[in-house]
């Protein structure tokens, strides 16, 4: 018998060698091309507050590969340890979330693919899956995206003007992160001990249900298995980084919840319905929760009793040299005060030499002063001021998909 600890090069190894396959290759960049979109779609975002491109989506794109890279390691170990096995019938998550992400883009996470698919086992006996194993990878893949939404979750966050409950636009930032996860896990190739495949510990598996026979006779194969992740939140009582934190928290917890419930499920039919039900509607409750703490804490980025407050900073940019930091409030430009972002932006560009900012700083409330150099022609000073809640134009905490913008699209028409 293999100890749990020498499995690891061996998960190691086959975590690097699915590179290697033309097919799974392929997929891996087909999921990346995806995610590309969605952080291309945000640099617009970012866009239309800075009046220029900040080069981000790259980066933000190598980055989640990176962070997802490290995500699916740290699945392969989880789905391995907990016991899961792998099956083509897990293959149906793809096509139904890909369906469900024309609907809705934040429906691409695999919570509402596997909800459906198992109580469409449950209800209706089709498709052919294990629910219990499919909720169980459901859960693990949320316990990684916690983990990787606590330490990049506010990372690439868009600032945004948004309507608040009661009609008054308020400032915040709306944060959205996408990561690619490639996976390792078992799968069944024998009854008996097989050549090139794995005989695991006598512990395994104790945790989780569903492979049949007695696993101290069978033999296991490691195969790949690739998902994609998403997370999308809004920080407006909060910083990003502090909203992520809190994210990551209910989404941690949500996991463990659902994780029981689909151990429960191999043994209940009664639990296996409420595992199935609560993979969609848990997912859910965590992101209204998330919202709703937001939306009826105390707004941080709103204006000033005198000056204008900073909400965001383009990094690189001439207030982000000139030291001005996200929540500072700059009080005079030249030495001469303003009433608002109107006035405050009439006297930047009045101004040939480098400004004289005067500005109370965030973190110890105390006066400073410093200059601004002009942008280069044709460049933004890059400031993103807090809105005077009045704004015209300001973001929809909607996230519709294609499919789900022409339903809408037809459904006002029908009205």
């Amino acid at each position: 018998m293999f100890p749990f600890l020498e499995l690891t090069p061996l998960i190691l190894q086959a975590f690097l060698q699915t590179f290697f396959d033309p097919s799974y290759l392929f997929l891996f960049l087909v999921v990346c091309a995806i995610i590309a979109i969605q952080y291309n779609r945000m640099e617009k975002m970012r866009e239309n507050f800075f009046g220029v491109r900040a080069g981000r989506s790259k980066r933000d794109l190598l980055t989640a590969i990176g962070y997802g890279l490290l995500g699916g390691l740290l699945a392969s170990f989880l789905v391995i340890f907990i016991g899961l096995t792998i099956s083509g019938e897990l293959y149906y998550l793809w096509p139904v979330a890909i369906l469900l992400m024309m609907l809705n883009i934040r429906f691409i996470c695999f919570a509402y693919a596997g909800g459906i698919l198992a109580l469409s086992n449950l209800i209706l006996g089709v498709p052919q899956i294990n629910v219990s194993q499919i909720l169980a990878l459901v859960a693990v893949l949320h316990m990684v995206e916690s983990f990787l939404i606590l330490v990049s979750g506010h990372l690439g966050a868009v600032p945004a003007y948004i309507k608040g409950p009661e009609g008054k636009v308020i400032g915040g930032f709306t944060l959205q992160r996408f990561w690619p996860i490639p996976i390792v896990a078992l799968a069944v190739i024998a009854g008996a001990v097989a050549e090139g495949g794995i005989e695991m510990p006598g512990w395994w598996p104790l945790i989780m249900p569903g492979v049949e026979g007695d696993p101290q006779n069978l033999t296991f194969a490691l195969l790949p298995l690739l998902a994609g992740l998403g997370y999308g939140d809004i920080a407006i009582a909060r910083s990003p980084a502090e909203k992520s934190r809190l994210s990551a928290i209910f989404l941690g917890l949500y996991s463990l919840i659902l994780l029981a419930l689909a151990v429960l499920a191999g043994h209940n039919r009664v639990m296996a319905l409420l595992a199935a039900v609560f993979s969609p509607l848990g997912h859910e409750a965590v992101i209204y929760i998330g919202r709703w703490i937001e939306l009826k804490g105390k707004p941080l980025y709103v204006p000033a009793a005198e000056g204008m407050r900073i909400m965001d900073v383009l990094p690189d940019g001439p207030f982000w040299h000139a030291g001005l930091r996200p929540g500072d409030i700059v009080v005079a430009v030249n030495g001469v005060k303003f009433a608002d972002k109107t006035e405050f932006y009439n006297l930047l560009q009045s101004s040939f030499l480098p400004a004289g900012i005067d500005y109370i700083s965030l973190p110890d409330g105390t006066t400073k002063n410093t200059v601004v150099k002009p942008p280069e022609p044709g460049k933004p000073w890059g400031v993103a001021p807090a809105p005077e809640g009045n704004e015209s134009k300001y973001v929809e905490l909607l996230t519709a998909g294609p499919l789900g913008r022409w339903i809408l699209k037809l459904w006002g028409k029908a009205r």
